[in-house]
């Protein structure tokens, strides 16, 4: 899977999850605060309701649960749709509830902030919205009119008009500010939980891959020598058979099948054995495998190092590990993407730390989001105002957080900029991105000039 085809999931993807005995559960437990405040209120301070219609708002509620228990199965899973209407029900039922017991006079007015938290939390934006609006609605209707709350010797409990004015403004900016709050909270958690699990696909798909070749590499050495022995017995045969011409046929398309598979295995063995070799590598070939499925897209990309030239045969040999090799990867696609010409990429190193600069001569990264840059799903570079070919990238920033999450994973910081792109006399300016390792964190451990490194392991044919 590429990172195209990942996306955010949406709030009606996430209101499917939801199960319905999740709700009645929620419900039921409302339905016994009801019923307790009823019963307090009536018995305990003596308030005059009406009892009949209480317990009738409260009985559609159970009614209704009843209903979905023994209807629907213990696994059903609510549609957007469904959800919505559930809440609406609540929601509606508090307000009715409320109007019966004083309206905004009530302490327990307040509750008409559950659905509304619940919808922002679970549904959509348009959903939340629908809502909102109707909490909105009630609560202005509540705030008009109710039947008032009473007590046995006939007082009417209220409160002064300018409390009742400011309780609906408090209860009316509750609403949008929870609602609001909520849902931004919501998708911020949904939207780093499904880049986490994109950046865990790619790394499981970069180490399948490279599992998957020190295999076959492992498989085109050992498979080296039968297919000589069948090529020098079939050239022999060859030479036999001049006064046969069938079977002379037969020992030559044999000869020429062997040199194919011959030739099939040298390309799949060229990265060698999967020994230490093929698990280290000097810092510039890691950089190099990197950049490779980028250098053909008509963009001119410039391996470089800066440290001084009797320096360079002490080129650090690091670990060839998937996250550093995906993240680099991804980071050079960001480069190439928006490059207007060129790319370079700068390798450095001292006694400590190991950097990797990459830079571009593109438009650089837009200065309203740089310090938000590692964030999935976000538009992370200002695109050209001319066309630009971009075949696997989708501007979500994921590529960008997929990048910075592996590589900081393999013990690296790294720093995004503007600046000059490339080294001394380059023309443009573009995006810099500098990756930097402690050494010792990064270098592998390398084997003592003259000793043996150990058997390849062997692969029964």
């Amino acid at each position: 899977m590429t990172q195209a085809n990942i996306r955010p999931l949406s709030g009606r993807t996430r209101a499917n999850w939801i199960r319905l005995r999740t709700m009645i559960l929620l419900r039921w437990v409302a339905i016994a605060g009801q019923l307790i405040a009823i019963t307090v209120a009536q018995l305990v301070y003596g308030i005059q309701l009406e009892l009949g219609l209480c317990y009738l708002a409260v009985g559609a509620s159970m009614i209704a649960n009843l209903v979905a228990t023994f209807v629907y199965p213990e696994n059903k899973r609510l549609s957007e749709f469904e959800n919505l209407w559930m809440i609406m029900f609540d929601l509606l039922q508090i307000g009715f509830l409320l109007y019966l017991s004083g309206g905004l006079n009530n302490p327990f007015a307040l509750l008409l902030l559950g659905p509304v938290t619940i919808s922002a939390t679970a549904l959509s934006l348009r959903s939340t919205l629908v809502i909102c609006s109707t909490a909105i609605v009630l609560v202005s209707i509540l705030a008009l009119s109710h039947l008032p709350l009473t007590t046995q010797d006939g007082t009417v409990l209220a409160m002064p008009d300018l409390f009742i004015f400011g309780q609906w403004t408090a209860l009316v900016i509750a609403i949008v500010f929870t609602s609001a709050y909520s849902r931004r909270v919501t998708t911020e958690v949904h939207s780093m939980g499904d880049a986490l699990a994109a950046t865990q696909m790619a790394l499981a798909r970069e180490q399948k891959l490279t599992d998957l070749g020190g295999v076959v590499a492992a498989a085109a050495h050992e498979l080296g020598t039968p297919l000589a022995t069948i090529k020098l017995a079939s050239a022999e045969l060859l030479s036999d058979l001049r006064d046969s011409p069938e079977l002379a046929e037969d020992a030559a398309l044999i000869c020429e099948q062997a040199d194919r598979c011959r030739d099939i295995l040298r390309d799949m063995g060229r990265a060698g054995k999967d020994d230490l070799h093929l698990r280290q590598a000097p810092l510039e070939a890691v950089l190099q495998e990197s950049a490779d499925p980028h250098m053909d897209r008509g963009k001119e990309v410039i391996i470089f190092q800066t440290v001084p030239e009797d320096e360079r045969k002490f080129q650090p040999m690091i670990l060839r590990k998937p996250e550093i090799i995906h993240g680099l990867r991804n980071l050079v696609q960001n480069a190439v993407d928006f490059a207007n010409d060129t790319v370079w990429l700068e390798t450095a190193w001292t006694d400590t730390e190991v950097s990797i600069r990459i830079m571009d001569d593109g438009p650089g990264f837009s200065m309203h989001i740089l310090g938000r840059i590692g964030d999935p799903f976000m538009r992370a570079r200002n695109r050209p105002r001319r066309s630009v070919a971009r075949p696997e990238y989708e501007g979500m920033g994921l590529g960008l957080f997929i990048a910075k999450t592996l590589l900081e994973r393999s013990g690296a910081q790294l720093r995004f900029a503007n600046g000059p792109g490339g080294p001394k006399g380059a023309k443009g300016t573009g995006a810099v991105v500098e990756v930097i390792w402690p050494r010792n964190a990064l270098e592998a451990e390398t084997v003592p000039q003259g000793q043996p490194m150990g058997e390849n392991r062997h692969f029964p044919g």
